[in-house]
């Protein structure tokens, strides 16, 4: 019997969702693990009932369905997804998501019926694929004591690779994750510049540089003590070192 969490920013839709769900009962066994109005709460419940399949509207406020299902696929036992919207222009990008289907409001029960019907024999035999990231986020999912935490990008000041782990800083905390710095500049390079091999900042929280000690930039055993410069961050005191590899680039936005 698959389990089933609800995902809609509408309480009626939510309603009429149930309903469905309820009418179907006999002919498609299901049990109804859940439900949310919003992205946070969603993973939150989500990762808390570890449901088989989501029912997933596509417009809601702060986040899209689309960019909630690529921080489903980061959950232990990521569920398939089934997006529920009164919109037809996101069906492309839903399936680049790897949706399972995708249907329109209102949605008939015979057509619900058939979309769990066909998602459980796609589970079972193992062929239901995950999300994957394709089109440009706005959040990252962060692990914060075993919950998945949703963190607006325009909010992060700079990631810093530390041994396995990256930093994430906001003005007002840090968080750990896992994602590479390289793999973070191929998909943001607009949004954040690399100022040491160690290091992104984003570019709009750049409000200047300042000289530093003398140091050796580590970047290449062969170069010799020298000037060094910081970047200076709004919001926060500390400053964030410039290899002398990226100077032109940071230089370049400060000017």
């Amino acid at each position: 019997m698959p389990r089933l969490f609800i995902v809609d920013d509408e309480a009626p839709a939510r309603v009429r969702l149930k309903t469905l769900l309820s009418d179907i009962a006999a002919t498609c066994p299901h049990q109804l693990v859940g439900e949310a109005e919003h992205p946070q709460g969603a993973l939150d419940g989500i990762a808390a009932t570890s449901p088989d399949i989501v029912l997933l509207d596509v417009q809601m406020p702060g986040m899209t369905g689309l960019e909630l299902a690529k921080h489903l696929a980061r959950l232990p036992l990521p569920p398939a997804v089934i997006f529920v919207t009164a919109y037809d222009e996101f069906a492309l990008k839903a399936f680049e998501v790897h949706a399972l289907d995708y249907l329109l409001k209102p949605v008939r029960a015979a057509r619900l019926a058939d979309a769990l019907q066909r998602v459980g024999e796609l589970r079972g035999k193992g062929g239901a694929p995950t999300p994957v990231p394709h089109s440009v986020r706005q959040h990252f999912s962060v692990q914060e004591r075993g919950r998945l935490l949703l963190v607006p990008i325009a909010e992060v000041l700079y990631l810093k690779a530390e041994q396995k782990y990256v930093t994430l800083r906001t003005r007002s905390q840090e968080y750990l994750f896992e994602e590479s710095l390289t793999s973070i500049e191929d998909e943001l390079g607009a949004t954040f510049v690399r100022v040491h091999r160690n290091a992104l900042v984003a570019r709009q929280a750049i409000v200047g540089v300042e000289r530093g000690s003398a140091s050796i930039d580590i970047e290449s055993e062969h170069d010799k003590a020298q000037e060094s410069w910081q970047v200076i961050l709004r919001g926060i005191e500390e400053r964030l070192p410039i290899s002398r590899r990226q100077w032109p680039v940071v230089k370049a936005l400060v000017k």
